[in-house]
């Protein structure tokens, strides 16, 4: 034990080195004006409610480690907070907040021993998740006061944690600059695994999407609001610059604007009253996949829909149909007014929602007869999304995928589970006999979660029962650069991960064509002419041919699909650019000729001495289809 003089001297060369090393930390984060790794404004703290929440989201999904590597012991029991908040932008503050403090765990955790509030301080074990939330927000605002307004309520845990930070403040400066020295990093941000800093790098250019309520509002008439809001349409969105926006290339209906607009979108009309609704891209590339193989009275199956808004996009792009959309999975807000009252404000009327989960739903389910189509998107890593807490949020993930993202992947293990539940759901959707595609949809970068699930139900497919078997279809979006064209060469869509656009993974499954022994006649026909006169502009006349029971099997053969060069504008002499269309390329699969055409009607064989009839699909549109 140091006697009282030598404790003195002690104490006094150990508060200079403190004064220096926080003296030392605190300048430099105010000579280079590091906020945080997204570039964001100035923070100056949360309310109460926000660390109080955060700090049970953490203590949910922090990391657990073995007893001998144990440095601070955590409580079991949450804390109370005031009362259940239901606001959203309460609910995403403290998502946010929970999912730093566990990337930075460790940091956080060295920290508080570094700096002797452990264990030279009696703190309950219950406050222990509190203390890691509320000391990464204090670092993050450079240990600067937090501001509080008049009208907050207070939290008397969220109190005592703040004051014994605050009588902590150089101590924690200064191990925080000793831990920067020891790693010879400029801050914190830079001692995360290389995966995670491109995550975040990605999460803070990425573009918005909002796709267009057509119940609701015209296309045109969007622009013309956004126009008189000051925005300004352009080719492509730039991640920082004026109030501009653009018109995706593979959905018609899809918005794109730069991140930094977000706050200023939410406050518009448009967004307001569910004219614009944001979501992720990959879920309208989805739904306008299944748009794609629909006729009019056909229904659909919508299996993990994660959000409610991908329903609500199903069910827009679908009003003039007689189709019904059934939705099963999310039976724990099956009946929730709330819901239906969403629905209701975005002129949605053709969901129903099932009580049932995916797999405990017979494939023979009277209420499915219709059914023609299945969506399916399951639960999965999604570790090709960039905004981890977005992602939580709107799909209504579990939060333990948080962990995943903090560490930069998923282990072998449970990538392994999320495989096999995923391959159950798919082969289940497989066994409803009358439905004639099935649409797979992840958002995963994992080839576990995607090319293998399907490779595998396609392989092991049961072919006993009395209806074609699946094959594997290119799905009918547009092919919009080189690299799209390569990554689907295998009849599968794929979006990597990248500055512009969350990573995507689609498949399209659709019933074998069957070889006809009667004259060849089109049934489509009709319908694609009810179709194509009733429709609104900007949707895309849609198609389905229904195999014939008496019929025999044959199976489509690949063509060789010719694409032309891909014309880039370039400076022409006189020094402006060559205004070309956007190239977008469809993959298309082919039949014997012995088969039914699967979009235009065949003609019938002139007689001799006869001409040629024109033929009759000259008048209809001329999409590519790629599956009949």
């Amino acid at each position: 034990m140091l006697n009282s003089t030598g404790e003195l001297e002690f104490s006094k060369e150990n508060n200079t080195e403190i004064s220096q090393l926080a003296s030392l930390a605190l300048s430099h984060d105010a000579a280079s004006g590091e906020n945080n790794s997204t570039g964001l404004p100035e923070k100056t703290g949360y309310p109460d409610s926000v660390y109080v929440m955060a700090a049970n989201i953490f203590q949910g999904i922090r990391i657990e480690k073995s007893p001998e590597k144990v440095l601070i012991k955590y409580g079991s029991e949450p804390l109370q907070s005031l009362s259940e908040c239901e606001d959203e932008s309460v609910r995403r503050s403290s998502y946010e907040l929970a999912f730093s403090a566990l990337k930075y765990q460790d940091i956080l955790e060295t920290i508080l021993i570094d700096s002797y509030i452990f264990p030279s301080t009696t703190i309950p074990d219950h406050l222990s998740s509190l203390i890691i939330v509320m000391l990464y927000d204090f670092q993050d605002r450079k240990f600067q006061a937090r501001l509080l307004s008049d009208n907050e309520e207070s939290i008397a845990e969220v109190q005592e944690v703040e004051n014994l930070l605050i009588s902590f403040k150089t101590k924690l400066a200064a191990a925080l600059a000793r831990y920067r020295i020891k790693h010879d990093a400029l801050s914190i941000y830079h001692i995360l695994p290389e995966t995670v800093r491109n995550q975040e790098l990605r999460a803070s250019t990425l573009p918005l999407y909002a796709w267009i309520n057509t119940c609701k509002i015209s296309p045109e008439e969007v622009y013309h609001s956004l126009k008189k809001k000051g925005y300004h349409k352009v080719k492509s969105v730039p991640h920082i610059g004026d109030k501009v926006f653009a018109v995706d290339q593979h959905c018609y209906d899809v918005l794109i604007f730069p991140s930094h607009l977000k706050n200023d979108l939410l406050n518009i009309d448009l967004f307001k009253e569910y004219k614009l609704i944001f979501q992720d891209k990959s879920r309208s590339l989805a739904v306008h996949s299944i748009k794609a193989l629909l006729n009019m009275d056909d229904d659909i199956l919508m299996v993990n829909t994660g959000s409610w808004y991908t329903v609500a996009h199903m069910s827009v792009l679908t009003n003039n149909n007689t189709s019904k959309i059934f939705v099963c999975g999310v039976q724990s807000q099956a009946k929730d007014p709330k819901l239906m009252n969403l629905f209701t404000k975005m002129g949605c009327k053709n969901v129903e929602i099932l009580p049932e989960t995916f797999i405990n739903i017979d494939s023979k389910d009277h209420r499915l007869q219709k059914v023609k189509v299945i969506l399916l998107l399951p639960r999965c890593s999604g570790l090709g999304v960039s905004n981890p807490v977005e992602f939580i949020l709107n799909e209504h993930e579990d939060t333990g995928l948080l962990k995943d993202f903090s560490q930069g992947g998923t282990s072998e293990d449970k990538l392994h589970v999320l495989a096999q539940q995923q391959y159950e759901q798919l082969t289940h959707a497989m066994k409803f006999t009358k439905a004639q595609a099935v649409v797979y949809c992840t958002c995963s970068v994992y080839p576990e979660e995607n090319e293998a699930v399907v490779k595998k139900a396609l392989e092991f497919q049961d072919h006993g029962i009395k209806v074609q078997p699946y094959r594997l279809s290119p799905p009918v979006l547009p092919l919009c650069s080189l690299k799209e064209i390569h990554l689907s060469t295998d009849k599968f869509f794929r979006m990597e991960p990248s500055e512009i656009t969350n990573g995507c993974f689609l498949s399209v499954l659709t019933r074998e064509v069957r070889k006809s022994n009667k004259p060849a006649t089109n049934p489509l026909v009709p319908t694609l002419m009810k179709n194509t006169s009733s429709s609104r502009p900007y949707e895309r006349p849609t198609n389905f041919l229904r195999p014939r029971p008496e019929d025999k099997m044959v199976a489509l053969k690949p063509v060789e699909i010719v694409l032309p060069p891909v014309m880039l504008p370039f400076p022409s002499p006189q020094g402006t650019r060559a205004q070309m269309p956007t190239q977008h390329f469809y993959c298309r699969w082919g039949a014997p000729k012995t088969l039914v055409s699967g979009y235009l009607p065949t003609p019938s064989l002139s007689r001799r001495g006869e001409k040629p009839k024109e033929n009759l699909s000259s008048s209809l549109p001329r999409r590519s289809r790629p599956w009949l």
